[in-house]
């Protein structure tokens, strides 16, 4: 019995990618691996940059925005804490909030310089003490749990000089780190940053961040969310370029996972025939088949339907999107759109 993905686009209304610019990705179309990668440096570069302290618009001033909590306007949501915090105090002497580098400044060494220093894609509100403690370490999984305020956080700090963030910033950090490592390559004069499976101490400014196969796969457990398309929104109306991993979560398998792109939608393959008709899936085979797993883009499975030996099936999905449907075991075929 074959194994079969096949990608089916619906068409009907929903607009998954509203806030994204027409055309902003065009010239990425059926690229993957460095070729793809290069295509997004070539759209995020050249942003429009701020200070990271200034008595116009700054760094603080576009966190305001970017980290604002929804249920609470006047106030930040903190990145590792999940403290919702007045946004006007800033610092305040070291009782207010600060601003943590996702990708550590020295890891590259570039500071808070205008630039890579104050990109505010990899810029998020942060309780000093958290601050501290996470420090520079590379992110990694396991540890001992952090407290602070009273409270447990759900972060852990590792022996091997690792942090790993509360479970619902994880994707988040690893997104923001993707990020960086596309942004940043080197050219006129900017730090040439990738992706390690190195834990570096702490002394070390190597412009390398880890660990790359737990970003991976945090990426894959924590999808992007709702706050995450609208700080994603926010930067972008400062500095007028995007995180392409938070619009398009899938780039990050066809740059450093295992995915193959293909530039046309499969409703055909093999044995199998699907006819979509509005929210409405028919799944038609020459080879009867057992079970029908839906995954969404993010990964998530939405659906598991079970019948034994059948020839056809009809699936009706709530949301308008992309989908992966799997039939039973054996061949893969990865495809992106």
């Amino acid at each position: 019995m074959e194994r079969i993905l096949l990608v089916l686009l619906f068409i009907t209304g929903f607009n998954v990618y509203a806030q994204i610019p027409e055309g902003y990705y065009s010239s990425t179309s059926g690229l993957d691996g460095i070729q793809l990668k290069d295509a997004l440096y070539n759209i995020i570069k050249g942003h429009t940059e701020y200070y990271y302290t200034s008595s116009s618009t700054d760094a603080w001033d576009i966190l305001k925005d970017a980290d604002k909590d929804p249920d609470n306007g006047e106030n930040v949501i903190l990145i590792y804490s999940g403290e919702s915090v007045n946004a006007a105090q800033e610092y305040n002497n070291g009782n207010g909030w600060t601003r943590e580098h996702v990708w550590a400044k020295s890891r590259g060494d570039f500071g808070t310089s205008k630039g890579p220093g104050t990109d505010c894609h990899n810029l998020k509100a942060c309780s000093s003490s958290l601050n501290s403690t996470r420090s520079n370490r590379a992110f990694g999984e396991n540890g001992g749990e952090v407290w602070y305020n009273n409270s447990f956080t759900g972060c852990y700090v590792g022996s091997s000089y690792t942090f790993e963030p509360r479970d619902a910033m994880k994707g988040d950090v690893a997104r923001i780190i993707f990020y960086m490592a596309t942004r940043y390559n080197g050219d006129d004069g900017e730090p040439n940053l990738d992706l390690t499976e190195l834990i570096l101490p702490t002394t070390d400014k190597q412009p390398i961040h880890g660990v790359k196969t737990i970003l991976l796969k945090w990426h894959k457990e924590d999808p992007v969310d709702d706050f995450e398309v609208s700080r994603n929104n926010a930067v972008y109306s400062y500095q007028h370029n995007r995180n392409p991993f938070v619009d398009h979560p899938e780039f990050v398998d066809l740059i450093w996972g295992n995915a193959t792109a293909i530039q046309k939608v499969s409703s055909e393959f093999n044995n199998v025939k699907c006819i979509v008709k509005g929210t409405s899936l028919h799944i038609e085979s020459t080879i009867s088949f057992n079970k029908v797993d839906v995954y969404n883009m993010a990964g998530q499975k939405v659906s598991t339907i079970q019948s034994g030996g059948v020839y056809e099936m009809d699936l009706n999905l709530i949301d308008k999107g992309i989908y992966i449907v799997v039939i039973d075991n054996d061949q893969i075929l990865k495809v992106c759109m």
